[in-house]
């Protein structure tokens, strides 16, 4: 964002960043996501990320307790929700201690000044007011009393203090608006409708996003703030919406649900990150979903697998620490072999770690973290808009092998919002769910010679009465059996079946570049976004470098050990200690380049550019 001269009106950008940060209670979630549903009403391209507190309420006006928002949009493609804001709007000091390190250079700020007074600034841990003393001399600073202009913008419809203050937010999204040029209408809108049993909250809320709004145009005569156009993004013509990981990732089930033409249920105990998950289906009873919120991860699961062995699709959803509790209920699926889908939605670990940030570091769980012999299907989403798509091919999986599936999303992408662009289901492929009917040779291990996959077989179906558990059966019959030569078949038996599905999905292909060039970049889940900025700019820089993102984690795809042995050098970027490169490395005795971040944060596309860079210099 560049500095704008007095004399201009306005400055026009191709994108830009802007971070909204505050108290877990000054609504910080909520001014973004609705300057992100006003951003794409006008057509721009853009990426969201919440960063919420781990605390439920911490102490207010504590650096524990700060929550953010950030938005990227702009004119042009935008991938991630950017490496540094422009903009940072922050509602307090502890605000503005936990968002100014990420903050560019020149950036504008834009403080309450109100709310910088000695008691705040003691709980945020300065010495000094930073809006006094010279520590903020490398940014645009714009002190603003807005709590003051707040109470003063409400006060006429009689509210008392606390909830007069707690209008402060809309004050700043008007604010905001006006900056951009985006219209209020659709804010005040949704605010009658939000507030229409409490008519005299959504009046003050509009006037105070007014207040801001007006102040903005006042303050542009004496040059205090500037606006900025941020033209559209040419888009596929089509109805879009804004969607976030877990929304389009449930969508994508019930979708799957409605091409197989079976009837889904979801086991689930909440957990952060992948609470919404069961919010979501818990409101598509209309879809027959039916949705189970258990005591504990393994009732769940449990109720889960029990409506998989009764002919619907069994769902799980949970995080690192509730798919560990979850691990013998999987085992027992694998055993069983009936068709089940767990949604790991990761989060920083171990243990309880770190609950709201972002990390990639079940992948080890996923693919190997169970007793005995017992492979399944791990799938990966890559961003909001792929959690849809990859939704309905866990569920074509699950039902035509008869075998769990993992799919691996995480906190970015389950919380992040981008413009999508509706499918229409009417023209997506269906897949056939087979039951067996035909009790002429029945027996409950019975396979597809192809598939492999056992019959599945609805209890109460005339004839087919059977028993299945976790106790190893015969190959032959479906009974108990302790006989070895019987158990490495058995065994064998359930690693071909998932080892053949390899030749069921898609050949890997470069995201971006081409097998000619020199370097790939590796990668899966979220660092979709990040990585392939980081290469399109490497390859402005005249870098022979490619994209390859692995969405297939387990089986890998047949051709990708070739593909990555095409290449010079690999580098494989990941949120974890480097468990995609072991991975890897372990299929394929691939020496790759091993870029980790654990930080609980996204990949900025500077860390990964300079990597491609330095890597791209040892190999001239």
């Amino acid at each position: 964002m560049n500095v704008q001269t007095p004399a201009d009106n306005y400055e026009e950008l191709e994108s830009v960043v802007v971070r909204f940060a505050g108290d877990s209670g000054d609504g910080m979630q909520l001014t973004g996501t609705q300057f992100s549903v006003v951003t794409a009403l006008e057509g721009s391209d853009l990426s969201t990320f919440p960063d919420f507190p781990a605390e439920i309420r911490a102490p207010v006006g504590t650096t524990f307790g700060v929550s953010a928002f950030q938005i990227n949009f702009g004119s042009v493609e935008v991938s991630t929700a950017g490496d540094e804001p422009d903009v940072l709007v922050a509602m307090n000091p502890a605000a503005l201690k936990v968002s100014l390190s990420g903050l560019r250079k020149g950036g504008l700020i834009i403080v309450d000044e109100g709310a910088f007074n000695k008691r705040n600034l003691d709980k945020a841990g300065y010495d000094a007011n930073p809006l006094e003393d010279s520590s903020l001399s490398d940014y645009q600073v714009q002190k603003l009393d807005i709590t003051k202009m707040t109470l003063e913008s409400v006060k006429e419809f009689g509210l008392g203090n606390k909830d007069a203050v707690r209008s402060k937010n809309m004050w700043t999204l008007g604010l905001i608006l006006w900056m951009f040029g985006r219209p209020r209408k659709p804010i005040t809108d949704w605010l009658e409708e939000k507030f229409k049993k409490i008519p005299d909250v959504a009046a003050a809320n509009i006037a105070a996003v007014n207040a801001g709004h007006a102040y903005g145009e006042t303050a542009e005569v004496s040059s205090h703030l500037r606006r900025y156009v941020v033209g559209k993004h040419e888009e596929e013509p089509g109805e879009y919406r804004t969607v976030n990981g877990n929304q389009a990732l449930a969508w994508g089930l019930v979708a799957g649900s409605q091409l197989g033409e079976i009837p889904l249920m979801l086991g689930s105990y909440p957990i952060t990150p992948a609470s919404t998950l069961l919010h979501t289906l818990s409101g598509l009873k209309e879809f027959g979903v039916m949705t189970f919120q258990a005591e504990d991860e393994i009732a769940a699961i449990c109720g889960a697998l029990g409506a998989s062995f009764a002919g619907n699709l069994g769902v799980t959803s949970s995080s690192g620490p509730g798919v560990a509790l979850k691990t013998e209920a999987i085992g027992l699926a694998i055993s069983t072999e009936l068709p089940l889908v767990i949604l790991d939605i990761q989060r920083a670990g171990p243990s309880t770690g770190m609950p709201t940030k972002t990390e990639q570091s079940d992948l080890y769980q996923a693919v190997w973290g169970r007793n005995g012999d017992s492979p399944v299907v791990v799938l990966a989403t890559s961003n909001p808009q792929d959690c849809f798509d990859v939704g309905i091919e866990a569920v074509r999986l699950a039902t035509k092998y008869m075998t769990p599936v993992i799919v691996l999303s995480d906190g970015y992408i389950g919380n992040a919002s981008e413009p999508w662009k509706l499918p229409d289901i009417n023209k997506m492929e269906k897949f056939e769910v087979k039951y067996a009917t035909d009790p002429e040779g029945f027996h409950p291990f019975k396979r597809d010679p192809e598939t492999l996959a056992r019959v599945w077989a609805k209890p109460g179906t005339p004839g087919l009465l059977h028993r299945i558990g976790g106790i190893e059966k015969s190959y032959d019959s479906g009974h108990i059996s302790y006989d070895p030569e019987n158990h490495q078949k058995m065994t064998d038996v359930r690693a071909e079946k998932i080892a053949n599905i390899a030749n069921d999905i898609p050949e890997q292909t470069c995201s971006l570049g081409s097998s000619d060039d020199k370097i790939a970049v590796v990668g899966w889940g979220s660092t979709r976004g990040p990585i392939h900025q980081a290469v399109k700019r490497a390859r402005g820089e005249g870098i022979n470098v490619a994209h390859v993102h692995i969405g297939n984690i387990w089986p890998l795809p047949r051709n990708l050990g070739d593909l990555l042995k095409g290449f010079d050098k690999v580098i494989v970027a990941e949120m974890n200690k480097g468990q995609m490169n072991n991975l890897l490395r372990a299929q394929y005795l691939l020496d790759a380049h091993s870029l980790t971040k654990v930080t609980g944060q996204p990949f900025k596309i500077t860390e990964i550019l300079d990597c491609i860079r330095e890597v791209a210099g040892e190999s001239k």
